[in-house]
Formats: structure tokens, C-alpha cells, sequence
């Protein structure tokens, strides 16, 4: 029996059952209450079984039409309600949501397995496979039946009953331990907040900074003390201002011990379960790791193929890595030596300090003197708006009646350049303890040709919110990120496939695009335009641009092993026929690191395995896709830089060309049919700033 707010009755009044009123079908967020969602999933996986039912019991010979296409049309409501669960509790979790994930994890993966290993449903879609040139109307529909068939066998249709079972079984429990890890994972950020007794102790941040710190400590119930929260990353942001190394070091220890300090949020046994049964699923479809099967589906199609651009990079970031950190010595030595204290070795908890000095040394400007110029507001409509304005001819007009499920976040309308609707884009810019860490993008609404709707999209990332009355004032990486997940954003708005399922692409090209879109960050037009002081209203000094722009490359090395050590640990995690015991996974970790030459004690990854969230959610075996779509990406923006960069014509060949495109072609065929050659990784070393080592 159900648990918790799944035995709910449906209200008489549950916004979720019907399609909402709003412009595109926005949400009612202000209608929404966490007792709606046990009734719309149970309701819509009632109504999708009873589709999918009817698909596979039609008396007729199967056809596109009353088969694929009648697939495609199934399940709306069960997709709009367990979205919109999903969506909000990355976004903002409470216990009732966290309840229904548990309680509706093990279900919805059981009813994803009903509808694939359906056995008269896939016999039809076999017999269709099997004249595919005949049966698919056109070019998207022959992809589409070969992308159905082949996801109804990589879920097991092909398996005897016995294996059926087994491999329910199996979806059942990751669904379950899936939720238990993420729920683990943001409980245990918030519980390792760092509590500091003095302000003194926070000397190097900002007074607004200052005070968040001590409002968050209140907050705790913490009076006269000061929280510093943490977010999901390894390297927290405040390890680059502040000035006492005992608080870096203690910030810097909360961080990596996340997750593996034997307390209730401990997440290593999940780790453990989730890849022992990735190989008992890997085995049972016949493939020798996990990885091989993830693998199949992505542009790189082999582990083979991923280590050797892995082991390719690694040595070049290793080297970098190891000069910048002679640098930083240097400056360590000469800075303790000025103050006449001893000297100490470059620690990880000092190379964000450090590099943050030797920035201000090499280049004559630091993070504190671009931040008054990086407001947010501004670098969202004069910065990520006016790059996609001049570039598609797409606009954006600020609504305010719209609801939304936090006070702080923000609507837009998008209007294509002949005028239309072409959707509507959601951003949600603060960090808060009911939302997961990093960035990223999700929709509320898809477009869909078959239903005639239109995007609602969403960028995340986590900005510290300020004290109230504050502007909120960018880092230079969180200007990145926005213009990243924008990147995806317009990715999903001008999709134009012709059916939802053909808006999906490889996860390694996924990346791409948005990767591209970031090239606008510092594109002088572009900068010019959104970076102002946000008191006075003046532009960046020029001078201070140049230095922007020539400090690219600062810290690449660091950056970038920082990177692929976390992309290897995923691969030989689900490269790997043996799963590793709970109390042996870190010391597993080190040795991986040691193995594969990229062990450099003040660069830690990027993610540690207890709270590398990607890759037990969509990014198993897939961790690698950011440094593999970033070729693609480096090659890509040579070849804007070559015709003029922010120009409609560009703009409307790689929405024509690539992102109008979706899945509905091969992924790299789409690369190759923008930028008229196959991808060259050397744009990505020169961006990089890496140089190949010589193989012995």
C-alpha cells in the first residue's frame, strides 16, 4: 500500500488533471499543492496502460500510424505530473515532495517497464522494424521506428520472462536508491555548512557577503555566528576570497568529506548497490560493463574511444597543472616571506586563494574588480538576451502575472523574429537549501507538433543570494554558466521535430551547443553591452575588458584536470565487472586517480563519487561528454569566429542547421553538415591552453 501522500484523494479542484489555462500551458504553480501529485500520476499511469493496451490489443495489422505514432501520443498526463514532480524537486524539494519521489520511484519505473517489455506491443513494432524502408513515412518517422525498437530492446525485450523479471526488479530498486541518493545528497550540503564564531574569521568577503553569512547562521538558530553554506561542487567559491587559511582549510575538508562521513547521509552503500546493478542490468542485455551499454547510444560509441581522448588529455592538464601550482608556490613563498612567517606547501584549500593573487599579479585586475560590472539583471537581459537578439532575431519581454513557485524567480516571454509566441523561458537564479546544486535547464512544457504546444523552459544555477536591498554581483564562472544554460534553453526552444521523442540527442553532443553559446560571454559587443557598473551605470573600463579577454587561459590546467579527474573516475566506475564493496570506494577512487597518472593532491576532482550526482542520475558513463562536446564546441566557434560571429546569417544556420534539428538526425552528421568538415581538436587545445605530450 501507499505510503505518505500517495493514498491521497484527487481534489475536485487538482490542477494537474487538466491542461492548464495559462499562455502555453505554463503551470499553475499557484494553484499547485503537494496533495495533487499521488492522484495525476496515479490517474495518468492508469490512462497510459490503457493507451498502450489498446495500441498493442488493435485488431489491425500494425502501421505508423496506429502504432508509433499512437505510442508518441500516449501517456500525456503521467508525463505532465511526474515533470513537474521531477522539475520541482531539483528546484525546490520539501518533505512531502521527497516523500512522493520515494514513494512513486519504484512505481514509475515499473510503469515504464509495462510499456516496454509490453509483448505485444513490441511484436508489432518488430514487424514494423522489419520493413522499416516500407513503414516509416519519411526520413524522421524511420528514425523514430528505429529509435522505438531500439529502446524497447535495451530495455529488455528481447529477454525471456525469467530475465523480465529480474530486470523489473532491478529498474525498481535504482529508481529507488536514485531518489534515496539525491535526497542524501542535498541533506547532507546543508547539513555541512561551516559555522565560523567571529566575523574577523571572514575577512576577504564582502560585508553583504558577511552578512548573508550571518543571517544563514540565525536561520540555524546559530545567533552571533556566522554559516557558510556549501554548494555541490568540490571547490567551494568562497575559498577564493577568503584570507584566513584555517577557515579554507576547514571549508575545504566539509566539502570532501561529504558524503562519507558515516553519518545518516552517508551515500557510498547507494553507490555501491546502484553500480552492482548497472552490471547485473549491463549482463543480463548482454554487454560486458555498464559503460558498453551507455556507450552504444552516444556519438563516442565505445569506452575505447572515450579513454583514448581522456588518456590523450590528461598528461597536457597534469603538466599545466603542475606549472600553474609551481607559480603558485613561488607566490606563496615570497607573499609569507613579506609577511616574515614561515612558508607552507600549496594545499588544495589554498589554490583558488592563491590563483585569485597571481591573477591580480599576471593580469592587473581580480574577481572583486569585475563584480560590480556583473550584475545580474543585467547580464541576463543586456548579456544572454541581446546575444540571442542579434543573432536570431528572437525578443524577450519581462510578465510579472505569471505564478512561480519562489518569489525570486523570473518570466519571460519569447517572441521568434517574425513576432510569435515562440515560448516562454523561467529563470531561477538563488541558491536555497530546497534546491540542488549546480546549474542546469529543464521544461515544464515540451514542444510537440502532435499536441500543438510550445516550450516553457527553465534555467537553474545557484547564485548566494544577497541580503535584501543588495545587487546580486556575478563571479566570472557564474556569467559562464548563465550563458551555458541558456545555451540549452535555446537548444530546446527551437526544436522543431517532428515528434517529442526525436527532441532527444546523444549525451555527449547535448553539451555542444550550449558550450558554443558561451562564446558570447566576453564577445566584445556582447560584454560591452551588459557589463556596468551596477551604481553608476558605466561600462567596463576598456582596459579592464583587455584583461578580461587575455586571462582566457589562466588556470586551465587546473580547471581541466580538475575535470577529467572526475570524468575517468565515472568511466572506470561503470568500466569496471566487479562492484566495489561501500567501505572500499574511496580508497578505490585514489587508486583510479594514481593509475591513471592524474593524482595531484591540490587539484581534486571536480566531483567526489559520494556526491557526483551526475553520474548516478543521466550522466552515467557520461561525465566525459562536457570535454567531448567542447571539441566540438572549440571547432565550432572557429568557425563563427571565421564569418563574423554575432551575425543573424550565422545565427540562423546553426538554428536551421543544428538546433531546429533535435535527434531527428544523426548527431554528428549534423556537425558536419554546419561546419562543413570533421571535428579538429586542436581549437580545443588552443583554447585551453594545453599541449599534447609526446607518447613515448
Amino acid at each position: 500500500m501507499a505510503t505518505g501522500l500517495a493514498g491521497a484523494q484527487a481534489p475536485a479542484d487538482n490542477p494537474l488533471l487538466a491542461t492548464s489555462p495559462l499562455p502555453l500551458r505554463y503551470p499553475q504553480f499557484d494553484k499547485l499543492r503537494d496533495e495533487h501529485f499521488a492522484p495525476a500520476l496515479d490517474r495518468g499511469m492508469a490512462e497510459q496502460l490503457a493507451e498502450v493496451q489498446a495500441i498493442a490489443d488493435n485488431p489491425a495489422a500494425p502501421t505508423f500510424d496506429n502504432t508509433i505514432v499512437a505510442l508518441e501520443k500516449s501517456g500525456r498526463l503521467l508525463a505532465r505530473a511526474s515533470n513537474l514532480l521531477g522539475n520541482l524537486m531539483g528546484a525546490d524539494a520539501n518533505p512531502a515532495r521527497q516523500q512522493l519521489q520515494t514513494d512513486y520511484a519504484a512505481k514509475l519505473a515499473a510503469q515504464r517497464d509495462a510499456v516496454l517489455l509490453n509483448a505485444k506491443l513490441f511484436a508489432r513494432v518488430q514487424a514494423l522494424y522489419a520493413q522499416r524502408d516500407k513503414a516509416a513515412p519519411h526520413a524522421e518517422g524511420r528514425r523514430l521506428l528505429e529509435r522505438t525498437y531500439r529502446d524497447m530492446v535495451r530495455a529488455g525485450a528481447l529477454l525471456n520472462d525469467e530475465q523480465k523479471t529480474r530486470m523489473k526488479a532491478i529498474n525498481a530498486e535504482l529508481a529507488t536508491l536514485g531518489a534515496r541518493f539525491s535526497k542524501a545528497v542535498l541533506a547532507e550540503v546543508n547539513d555541512s555548512a561551516v559555522i565560523v564564531d567571529s566575523a574577523e574569521e571572514l575577512a576577504g568577503l564582502t560585508p553583504a557577503q558577511i552578512a548573508a553569512a550571518a543571517d544563514l547562521a540565525a536561520k540555524r538558530g546559530q545567533n552571533g555566528k556566522y554559516a557558510i553554506a556549501l554548494l555541490n561542487t568540490t571547490i567551494q567559491p568562497f575559498e577564493t576570497s577568503l584570507q584566513n587559511r584555517a577557515v579554507r582549510e576547514r571549508l575545504h575538508r566539509a566539502s570532501v568529506a561529504r558524503g562519507a562521513r558515516g553519518n545518516e547521509f552517508d551515500t557510498r552503500a547507494t553507490v555501491a548497490r546502484v553500480l552492482a546493478l548497472r552490471q547485473e542490468r549491463a549482463a543480463l542485455l548482454g554487454y560486458a560493463t555498464p559503460a558498453a551499454f551507455v556507450l552504444e547510444e552516444e556519438t563516442a560509441k565505445s569506452a575505447d574511444t572515450v579513454n583514448a581522448l581522456l588518456r590523450k588529455l590528461a598528461p597536457a592538464a597534469v603538466a599545466s597543472a603542475k606549472a600553474e601550482a609551481a607559480e603558485l608556490q613561488q607566490l606563496i613563498d615570497s607573499d609569507q616571506a613579506a609577511k616574515g612567517q614561515p612558508g607552507f606547501a600549496l594545499q588544495a584549500w589554498d589554490w583558488s586563494y592563491y590563483a585569485e593573487k597571481l591573477r591580480a599579479a599576471k593580469y592587473g585586475f581580480d574577481e572583486n574588480q569585475l563584480k560590480p560590472y556583473l550584475e545580474l539583471t543585467s547580464v541576463l537581459e543586456r548579456g544572454v538576451f541581446f546575444a540571442a537578439e542579434k543573432l536570431y532575431g528572437i525578443t524577450f519581454k519581462r510578465r510579472t502575472d505569471l505564478p512561480v513557485y519562489q518569489a525570486d524567480v523570473r518570466t519571460y516571454d519569447v517572441f521568434d523574429a517574425n513576432g510569435k509566441p515562440l515560448a516562454i523561458f523561467i529563470a531561477d537564479m538563488y541558491a536555497r537549501p530546497a534546491k540542488r546544486g549546480g546549474a542546469w535547464m529543464n521544461s515544464y512544457v515540451s514542444q510537440n507538433p502532435l499536441e500543438g504546444t510550445q516550450p516553457v523552459v527553465a534555467n537553474h544555477l545557484n547564485i548566494p543570494k544577497p541580503p535584501a536591498g543588495e545587487p546580486t554581483l556575478m563571479t566570472w564562472d557564474e556569467v559562464n554558466t548563465l550563458f551555458h544554460e541558456f545555451g540549452h534553453a535555446l537548444h530546446y526552444m527551437f526544436n522543431q521535430s517532428r515528434y517529442p521523442s526525436l527532441a532527444r540527442v546523444p549525451r555527449d553532443f547535448v553539451e555542444y551547443p550550449s558550450q558554443v553559446n558561451e562564446v558570447w560571454a566576453d564577445w566584445p559587443s556582447v560584454l560591452a553591452n551588459y557589463a556596468r557598473h551596477y551604481q553608476t551605470g558605466a561600462p567596463m573600463p576598456r582596459e579592464l575588458l583587455d584583461k578580461v579577454a587575455r586571462a582566457k587561459r589562466f588556470n586551465q590546467g587546473y580547471t581541466t584536470l580538475s575535470y577529467l579527474q572526475s570524468a575517468i573516475l565515472d568511466q572506470r566506475l561503470h568500466q569496471a565487472t566487479q562492484a566495489p564493496a561501500p567501505e572500499a570506494l574511496m580508497d578505490i577512487e585514489a587508486r583510479v586517480l594514481q593509475e591513471e597518472g592524474v593524482a595531484f593532491p591540490p587539484v581534486p576532482p571536480r566531483y567526489r563519487t559520494p556526491y557526483f550526482s551526475h553520474i548516478m542520475g543521466g550522466y552515467a558513463a557520461g561525465y566525459y561528454a562536457y570535454i567531448w562536446s567542447e571539441v566540438l564546441d572549440a571547432d565550432t566557434v572557429e568557425w563563427l569566429q571565421k564569418r563574423g560571429g554575432l551575425k543573424r546569417a550565422n545565427g540562423d544556420a546553426l538554428r536551421a542547421k543544428l538546433l531546429s534539428r533535435g535527434g531527428s538526425e544523426d548527431a554528428m552528421v549534423l556537425f558536419r553538415n554546419l561546419v562543413g568538415h570533421e571535428p579538429d581538436i586542436a581549437p580545443l587545445l588552443e583554447r585551453r591552453g594545453l599541449v599534447l605530450q609526446k607518447q613515448p
